[in-house]
């Protein structure tokens, strides 16, 4: 149900996530339907390119691991932007008998795209909280990671009331978005230069 998406239970969602020890590393039952389903394996992901940003900028470890850490950076990147297309397919299917009003605005930035960063912004939240709460830190780190806190928490929900304004405006057709395809090309065997030169460089391979 389109009228489920509300933005104070989908933050309520996010910040449940980042209280579990075991998350975002335990793959969590597919025990969710519709758009939640792909809500959660965004917020997954966002958790898991976190992590691993924090790892890739290590300075105490050989190459090796921090070019591993780039490969799975590139990945974790890649099914975040597939979750936010998939919210999108749903909820665009959700309002799939909606008549759109003349006039009705195009909205560039989609719902799954402002979920997406309903969830970064919980993360910063997390995250920052967490360095007011340090013990080996000084009184000026801890009162300007308290300032950047209220900061991100009047930006999350200047956020979470434009997502909830885009989807009330969708359902009564005043407002539309689209599925907007990222076609990481980086990604892409068949478009990166590099790695499409390389393919035909291989032995046995014929330059086309």
């Amino acid at each position: 149900m389109l009228e489920d998406l509300e933005a104070l239970s989908i933050a309520h969602f996010h910040d449940a996530k980042l209280v579990d020890p075991a998350w975002p590393n335990a793959a969590p039952p597919h025990a969710l339907d519709g758009a939640w389903r792909w809500i959660d394996a965004n917020h997954r992901f966002n958790g898991l390119l976190w992590n691993e940003e924090d790892r890739a900028r290590r300075t105490d470890v050989e190459p090796a691991e921090i070019a591993a850490s780039k490969r799975l950076i590139d990945r974790h990147n890649q099914l975040r932007n597939d979750a936010v297309e998939a919210i999108d397919e749903v909820v665009l299917q959700l309002l799939g008998n909606t008549m759109r009003s003349p006039g009705a605005r195009l909205s560039s930035e989609t719902a799954g795209a402002m979920i997406d960063r309903l969830s970064i912004l919980s993360l910063k939240i997390f995250h920052m909280r967490e360095q007011t709460r340090r013990h080996d830190a000084g009184a000026d780190h801890i009162d300007t990671c308290n300032t950047r806190l209220r900061r991100l928490a009047m930006q999350r929900a200047d956020l979470a009331s434009c997502l909830d304004n885009l989807l009330a405006d969708a359902r009564l057709g005043l407002a539309y978005f689209k599925v907007y395809r990222q076609f990481k090309m980086y990604n892409d065997p068949a478009l990166n230069p590099y790695l499409y030169a390389q393919q035909a460089s291989a032995p046995g391979k014929a330059a086309p």
